[in-house]
């Protein structure tokens, strides 16, 4: 988390323990070594049943004017056809509500009887209503019975007004749990990371913690009145956050014997290759622990296209349980769910007297390792500017997103003149080159570090003429006596690829074993998809197993390789999957909500023209948000905030603080870059000279 989460955590942690919310140590799952799905009561949404027993549900949340009936029946229609089990809309009064009466009519006549959700803010008297139409409602614990969020800080300094406060909700939402339990209805206590209550805040914090016992406040007056249709969420748009929110709801729910199901999402994830990324970093790395029964991935796209990778992500947890995924049980005692704590390898140091500065082929925020084949080499500058250099004169220069290494899949011969001077010049701009051990000894490569499987390293493995430094590649399998002498070795990192195995629960029993050791030797997890394999397949999959392990702090850099993918979209890839785990950032962040029928401007536009104006600024975090219906806690990890608040006018933001207020819309995205400058983080786009040069080359 952020530094005020972190902190807010310390001073809450006292009162958190005498309000009887159990904190660790114990379990989150089922286990930690195989892929077993948590046992779950089953709750029904309509005619879907959602829990341990049935198919991950997929769902998804209509963008349009809920007041439009036939624009919100048609665009239901177009994702109950993409696969969407459960499509939500939003809900926000009594005009909305009675549409959804007439958008459930004209449903069943048209033949569809996808269960519908509201999705309700602020307003208990029409999530009465609505009730009465839908198979679901969504409650919000932090706005829902705080009536018109003022954002206000408020410090409840005794238990009694504490108390108070639970009377309230109590009192506000037993009727809709009454309602709901007369009808059949499920209900979702949908706690959201930026939208807590100021109680809450006041308690807790900003943590996971709170949003834990936010929900909790709404599940004991569902649990007080008999009714157990309902399912949690904790959603956040930083993954690290909703993981460790998620792991906490589910060992709290061990610890008082509850089963109740959890729907699974990374809130305000964003659009395109990131948003999917950091979707998959979250869900994926709770589902391969068997946490999650339903999932929807928040995309700022259109909502059928939510449901590509949401089936994917559905289905890599149902493989996975199906499947028994997973390796021979084993103690797991260095890795603390509850608290994040990246394992921080010792990079490589600078040598005297050594061809090349080894210092370089990894970073200190994450590292990204790129495969290249041997002929790729002849590419030259076409091959730099895909590893992400800058070029001057047709030389390569590392930039910020350039792979830190180059792992080569065949070295050329002394006698390719081209390939070797390619390889020169990438090494001259402090790009490591790496390759097996058996291919440099064909062909040995001045200042390339040699990749020499564990077991041969140990026996004494001689080094080509050339290397100067090995790499050692681990398959998963290494026990804690085989990787006790790893330190010894002196690599410049461990490579590790566990091919059949686990990658997440091989990769942990890796890591326990180095931790068991001692050992600090870097890690980059090498994984190697089926040839083919298409890139948004490639995304999803990458962030279940890398993200899995890296939201864990568990890794110090990623190399992905794939027979026939494009060699630039996987290096982008790598530098998103490190961004998404909240490692090391290449490019502007943004936090993009995926818009609904609150959303006050074409979020899908704007989002874009704020993306290309502002896409050059790594470090810097722009959230771009469709209405304030969740709060400035929502864009609680960003930096900059563009946020609807009437028609045609915008907010500006610096952190949860609104700096301009109602700016027409066609000047807010130049008034947005006005701030940043005001606020010191702006810098002019790059401007690379070769970029002409080397399309009119290509072509």
């Amino acid at each position: 988390w952020g530094g005020a989460a972190m902190a807010g955590a310390r001073a809450a942690q006292g009162r958190a323990a005498a309000s009887g919310l159990a904190l660790p140590p114990g379990a989150y799952c089922e286990s930690t070594t195989r892929a077993v799905r948590r046992p779950t009561r089953t709750v029904w949404v309509g005619k879907v049943p959602v829990g341990s027993e049935h198919p991950i549900a997929r769902q998804t949340m209509t963008t349009t004017d809920t007041k439009d009936v036939d624009a919100s029946v048609e665009q239901i229609m177009r994702c109950a056809d993409a696969g969407a089990d459960i499509v939500r809309l939003t809900v926000q009064g009594n005009k909305e509500a009675d549409a959804c009466m007439a958008i459930r009519e004209k449903l069943f006549k048209l033949g569809y009887d996808t269960p519908l959700v509201a999705d309700i803010h602020f307003n208990p008297r029409t999530a009465l209503k609505v009730a009465e139409a839908f198979e679901k409602i969504r409650v919000n614990p932090g706005n829902f019975a705080d009536g018109t969020k003022k954002f206000t800080e408020i410090d409840y300094e005794n238990e009694a007004a504490y108390q108070a406060e639970l009377e309230k909700i109590e009192e506000l939402f037993t009727p809709l749990v009454e309602k709901c339990k007369a009808l059949g209805r499920a209900i979702r206590i949908g706690t959201n990371h930026g939208s807590l209550s100021a109680r809450t805040l006041s308690y807790y914090g900003d943590t996971p913690r709170g949003m834990v016992e936010s929900a909790f406040e709404f599940a004991n007056v569902c649990r007080k009145n008999d009714f157990h249709n309902f399912l949690f969420s904790m959603k956040a748009s930083n993954p690290l956050v909703m993981v460790q929110a998620y792991r906490l709801l589910a060992h709290e729910q061990y610890k008082l014997g509850w089963d109740y199901p959890l729907h699974l999402g990374v809130t305000e994830a964003g659009e395109g290759e990131d948003g999917r990324m950091k979707s998959a970093i979250g869900i994926g790395a709770l589902l391969m622990d068997g946490l999650g029964d339903t999932v929807r991935v928040s995309l700022t796209e259109d909502p059928e296209y939510e449901l590509g990778p949401c089936s994917t992500l559905a289905s890599l947890g149902m493989n996975a349980y199906d499947s028994g995924l997973g390796v021979p049980d084993f103690a797991e005692t260095h890795r603390d769910f509850t608290s994040f704590e990246r394992r921080k390898g010792s990079l490589p140091e600078s040598k005297d007297g050594e061809s090349f500065d080894y210092s370089k082929a990894l970073h200190r925020d994450g590292t990204v390792f790129s495969v290249v084949k041997g002929e790729e080499l002849s590419r030259g500058e076409l091959l730099f500017k895909d590893l992400g250099c800058k070029l001057a004169v047709g030389m390569p220069f590392k930039d910020i997103a350039t792979s830190d290494s180059v792992v080569l899949r065949g070295v050329p011969p002394a006698s390719d003149e081209a390939g070797r001077l390619a390889l020169k010049r990438l090494q001259d701009a402090e790009v490591c080159v790496m390759a097996p051990l058996a291919d440099l000894q064909a062909h040995p490569v001045q200042g390339a570090v040699a990749i020499v499987p564990l077991a041969q390293a140990r026996a004494g493995a001689a080094l080509p003429e050339g290397c100067e430094r090995l790499a050692v590649a681990l398959d998963g399998s290494e026990t804690a006596e085989d990787l006790a002498g790893l330190e010894a070795l002196q690599p410049v990192c461990a490579i590790l690829q566990t091919g059949p195995l686990s990658r997440v629960h091989a990769s942990r029993r890796v890591f326990e074993g180095l931790a068991a050791a001692g050992c600090s030797v870097p890690v980059i997890h090498h994984l190697v998809f089926a040839p083919g394999t298409g890139e948004e397949e490639l995304v999803i999959g990458g962030g279940t197993e890398g993200g899995a392990l890296l939201v864990d702090g568990l890794g110090d850099g990623v190399m992905l390789e794939c027979e026939g993918a494009d060699l630039e979209f996987l290096r982008r890839t790598s530098f998103a999957m490190l961004q998404g785990s909240r490692m090391r950032n290449t490019k502007t962040e943004y936090v993009s909500c995926p818009s609904c029928g609150r959303t006050l401007f074409d979020l899908q536009e704007v989002t874009a023209q704020i993306t290309a104006k502002t896409g050059h600024l790594p470090g810097v975090s722009i959230a771009v948000m469709g209405c304030i219906v969740n709060g400035p806690g929502e864009m609680a990890d960003a930096d900059f905030g563009y946020v609807g608040t009437v028609p045609g006018k915008i907010d500006l933001y610096v952190g949860k603080e609104v700096v301009r207020r109602g700016i027409d819309m066609a000047t807010a995205p130049d008034q947005l870059i006005e701030l940043i400058k005001e606020y010191g983080r702006w810098v002019e786009p790059p401007q690379d000279a070769a970029d002409e040069e080397l399309v009119a080359e290509a072509a």
